[in-house]
């Protein structure tokens, strides 16, 4: 599937520029199409805001105006917070990112237009897009540039992004714990409970295993944090808990 192009109309700050470049590459878009920078081009600020990004520049393509930009490109949304009284379907970024998806994927070739910080996107330019896309905000609608290009190119990754939508990080050394090493966890816990009365009376012990079973399981644990856990239950049947001298003692 083709990526959407992303075109920078008339855009004044170079560091946008770079910070366009930096959003694309964190969410797999290359193609950066740039239409008359007013301070020129190439921009040192673009390449200094870019970081890693600045094999996107060295790639982009420079043009004089957005229907050259364009020109190549068989469907483009166009990034506008304002009415400008063009009849066209006025999309959602969800929506937009949904459609992108859609279109590239039969080998329609599909681009994001932006306008620059100052006015944004004129009527013309917009009369050369297949829909519009407008970013949901409360009153106040005036969004950077790159910051909007970073939400945009993020709802085209989300669009067909498989990352569970929850997950522990154990770090890059602990081992989520085994069956094994939980149930042996279990044993040792219930076994010293019944030493120490705890389990008791008789009719409640076998409930409250199982609700002991399932809070540790819930913990979702590493091998260490058992070990770490078992650890206190010896200390704590010994009775070898010792308190800190005071500081200074």
């Amino acid at each position: 599937m083709s990526a959407p192009v992303i075109i920078l109309s008339r855009p004044q700050l170079g560091e946008n520029i770079g910070a366009a470049a930096r959003a694309m590459k964190n969410f797999g878009l290359f193609d950066l199409r740039i239409v008359a920078p007013r301070d020129g081009w190439p921009n040192k600020k673009a390449g200094i805001m870019a970081v890693g990004a600045v094999d996107v520049l060295d790639k982009a393509g420079l043009y004089d105006d957005a229907a050259a930009a364009l020109g190549d490109l068989q469907f483009v949304v166009a990034a506008t917070a304002r009415e400008r009284g063009v009849t066209k379907p006025v999309l959602t970024p969800f929506e937009a990112a949904r459609r992108l998806r859609e279109t590239a994927a039969d080998g329609t070739r599909c681009g994001i237009l932006f306008g620059s910080e100052r006015s944004g996107l004129d009527n013309d330019e917009i009369s050369l897009a297949s829909a519009v896309v407008t970013i949901p905000t409360t009153e106040f609608s005036s969004i950077n540039l790159g910051q909007s290009v970073v939400l945009l190119c993020y709802e085209w990754f989300r669009a067909m992004d498989a990352t569970p939508a929850m997950r522990i990080d154990h770090g890059p050394v602990a081992k989520k714990a085994t069956r094994e090493e939980m149930i042996q966890l279990f044993e040792h816990l219930e076994e010293e409970l019944l030493k120490s009365g705890f389990l008791y009376p008789p009719s409640k012990e076998t409930p409250m295993i199982r609700n002991l079973r399932a809070l540790l399981n819930r913990a979702d644990m590493t091998d260490q944090e058992v070990r770490t856990l078992r650890g206190v239950i010896v200390a704590l049947a010994k009775g070898k808990y010792r308190r800190r001298p005071p500081e200074g003692a």
